[in-house]
Formats: C-alpha cells, structure tokens, sequence
C-alpha cells in the first residue's frame, strides 16, 4: 500500500430512516420516526450541520421490527425538492427495475435537484420478499452478475445523451439503440448520478473495482475495512479503473458528553434487544454472506449483538466522547475510509449533537495531518 496527504474532507451520509423501528432492532426508545415530515426535518438539520448525502433504505415488505417501510426512490425525490445540497441517494434492487426506466427517473430527479441524485445499487439478500413478488431468485454469484450488468447498463444509457445511442446485449438485459434525453447534469467529478453499491463477499469486490463508484461496507474494525480497501482496488487496477472507486464504511454512533454515558447507552440498546427480530433477521441473511464458498459474504460472521444495528455498525466503534469517536474516524480515514455512513438512536438530537460536538474535532484533526503530511491510505 502506497501512502500520501488526502488532498480531500471526509464525507458524511446518514442512513434515511424511512423504516419504521429506528436504526436498531431493540425496544429501546428511540425519538426517531419514519414519516416524510419528520425525515424533512432531519434532511434540512444534516445538510446544515455538514453532512453531504443521505441514503434511503430499500425494502418493499415490512419485517424485522419494523412494520412501515416508505419505497425509496420517490422518499428520496420528496428529500431532495426540500433540501438546497444534500445529495440523496436511492437504494434499488436490480431484479426490480429495468435499468432504462431506473436510469431515466434519476435523470428526471437529477433536473429537480440541480444535480444531486445518486443511486446505490443492492444485489439483495432478502429471498422471501423478491419470492412473494413473483420475481425468479437467482443464487449469490448470479445476483452479483447481475446487479454488475445492471449497472454497466446504467452507466452506458446515462452516457447516451453525448455519446449517442446505447446497444447492449447480455445475460440480464438488451437495450436495443437507445437513446435518453435529457441527460444528466455534469459537474466537476461527476458526470452522472453517482453510483455506490454494497456487499462484502467476494463477488461483491470484484463488482465494485470493475464498475462501481463507491463502494460501501458493513460495520468493520480496522482489519476488516482494510482488507476489503486493498481488495477492491486491486480488482479496480485489473479492471484498468486503477483510483475509480471510492469507500463507504457504515457506522452507528454513539456520542455522549462521558465515555461512561455512551457506553451505558450501547448496552441498554443491545440488552433491550427484540430477540425474536434479530433472530428472523440473522435467518434470512444465513442466505447471504454465510453461503458464499469462502465465507466473506456480509454477516458471515456477526454475533447476536452485531446484527441489533442490521448492518454491523457497532463494530465499526464510534462510541464515546467527541474526541474519542472523533478521534476514531480519522483513524479510519488514514486507511482509506472517504465516507462514513451513519446511523443514530435519537436523529434529531443527535446528528445536531455530532455536528456541534464531533465534526469540528474531526476537521481539526484532518487539518493538523494534513499540515504535518500524515500518510493515509490511497488507491
């Protein structure tokens, strides 16, 4: 691994909480709610406080302690007509969506918001409800060939507009000269809807360095997210996108005035957990990450207490004061990490707590590397 200065800020998302249940399967109280007026609320105080994206949950059927789910790429468009910069971002199964169509209402919200839709691309894990909705479910290296040509086909119709008509003749998908217009705003950097995808199995890796954008990861420690950065870019460098993708890392956090208040919160979370949720959750994933041959799938190897936060985000540590969770994320941005993504107990309170309390600390500290040339990682 090679190091130099990240001439970047970190970048900050928060998962939408358009589920109903919070961002932990516990029956602990959580001033968190799932209807559109509220997430405005919260969408206006992020974009305020420093955060720049926002990503909208997918799930078409409620489960798992939570019995209200709102569709994602409309609650996504609802966001971003009430927010001036934050850059919102929709999650979509492949197996749902025709590329074509998908391609043309990011195009449409991209025109709405001046530029700000994204998309992230979810190979899918849950068999019940893709099984009750009639859709043919494949196995984990056909979904991951999938969503990969799905997104090749995303990317090459978002190109149409300057580029000229698109062909495309695969396992999945034809497209047959075609063309969309409008296109979607350019800026700087971005020439399209930006394009994240997650999963952590093998497959996935090799998805995300031969036609991702971002690439986003469950909760991790150290070890974990670097094994899964060195990865990726070596795929990206054989797939001759050598530096193309950059990295996600999902989080919950916990930040409190004393390390002692945090960590009581933790434990009050995770021993109010609903049982019977985060079982019929760990069973449905036991499809996932576990089947794949070499065991690298996302949750292959969550405890009970991981799968409270549904995707691991305790693991990733931000528990403490200011300075400690602070002080742990630039931790991780030496190794990588371009983004974290998210979650908290009580929204509004905390994100305008982590922005007042941690942000700045984190600002202080990338400048104080950045002054003395700190090595981080680089793709």
């Amino acid at each position: 691994m090679t190091t130099t200065p990240a001439p970047e800020p970190l970048k900050f998302a928060y998962w939408v909480p358009n589920v109903s249940g919070g961002l932990v399967v516990s029956d602990i109280e959580q001033r968190t709610d799932w209807g559109y007026d509220y997430n405005v609320k919260v969408a206006q105080l992020a974009e305020k406080v420093g955060f720049e994206y926002a990503l909208s949950q997918v799930r078409y059927t409620a489960s798992y302690g939570a019995d209200q789910q709102h569709e994602s790429t409309s609650f996504s468009l609802g966001l971003l007509t009430q927010t001036e910069k934050l850059k919102v971002i929709a999650a979509v199964h492949p197996y749902f969506w025709h590329p074509a169509v998908l391609a043309k209402f990011l195009i449409t919200a991209d025109h709405i918001s001046g530029g700000r839709a994204a998309v992230n691309v979810v190979s899918g894990w849950f068999k019940g409800e893709a099984v009750d909705l009639g859709v043919r479910w494949l196995e984990h290296g056909e979904r991951y060939r999938q969503s990969e040509e799905f997104i090749r086909v995303l990317r090459g119709l978002f190109e149409s507009a300057e580029k000229g008509p698109f062909t495309h003749q695969g396992d999945f998908f034809q497209v047959h000269d075609f063309q969309l217009k409008p296109g979607p705003l350019t800026s700087e950097g971005r020439a399209h809807p930006e394009i994240f995808q997650g999963g952590n199995s093998t497959a996935a890796r090799a998805q995300a360095g031969n036609v991702a954008d971002w690439y986003f990861s469950n909760g991790k420690d150290f070890d974990g997210f670097t094994e899964q950065y060195l990865e990726v870019n070596q795929n990206a460098a054989l797939a001759g996108r050598e530096g193309a993708v950059k990295f996600g890392l999902n989080g919950f956090v916990v930040a409190r005035d004393t390390e002692k208040e945090a960590r009581e919160v933790l434990e009050e979370i995770i021993a109010k957990a609903n049982p019977e949720a985060v079982e019929g959750f760990r069973s449905a994933v036991q499809q996932a990450g576990p089947s794949t041959a070499d065991g690298k799938g996302m949750w292959a190897d969550s405890t009970f207490r991981d799968l409270v936060q549904y995707n691991d985000g305790f693991r990733t540590g931000l528990v403490g004061t200011p300075e400690q969770v602070a002080t742990r994320i630039v931790e991780y941005k030496k190794r990588g990490v371009d983004l974290f993504l998210l979650g908290f107990l009580h929204y509004l309170e905390d994100i305008e707590y982590f922005g007042a309390k941690v942000l700045p600390i984190v600002r202080e500290l990338e400048a104080e590397h950045a002054s003395a040339g700190a090595p981080v990682a680089t793709r």
